[in-house]
């Protein structure tokens, strides 16, 4: 029903800033909440942010808040996750997810979501 494709991820230094995007397909996208999470080698997935249908709340882990930003543009079904001041800790992969619940507000929790990305590496150095 929706298909996620990550793009954006690449190497930069601690301190550094770098954007992904998530380009969905399907004509519902602006129905579904979205997130981000991550997934470091040897490390369960963790949640990253997460975005309502209509983009009017966010969500953020407290290992990011003040750092990443999730923003959304329904008309261009895509989301994006611009992330500043980067830390070698946030050295990972990151996958989009879409929650395909009705105009949803968004979750913390992976099983909430249905449609994956297949994820764009993120390497910070130190």
């Amino acid at each position: 029903q929706v298909q996620l494709v990550e793009s954006g991820g690449g190497l930069v230094q601690a301190g550094g800033s770098l954007r992904l995007s998530c380009a969905a397909s399907g004509r519902t996208f602006r129905r579904y909440a979205m997130g981000w999470f991550r997934q470091a080698p040897g490390k369960e997935r963790e949640f990253v942010a997460a975005i309502s249908f209509s983009g009017g709340n966010t969500y953020y882990a407290d290992s990011v808040k003040g750092r990443f930003t999730i923003s959304r543009d329904n008309a261009k079904n895509t989301v994006y996750l611009q992330m500043n001041t980067l830390k070698p800790e946030d050295t990972a992969v990151y996958f989009c997810a879409a929650d395909l619940t009705d105009y949803g507000v968004g979750s913390r929790n992976s099983y909430a979501y249905d449609a994956w990305g297949q994820g764009t590496q993120v390497t910070v150095s130190s």
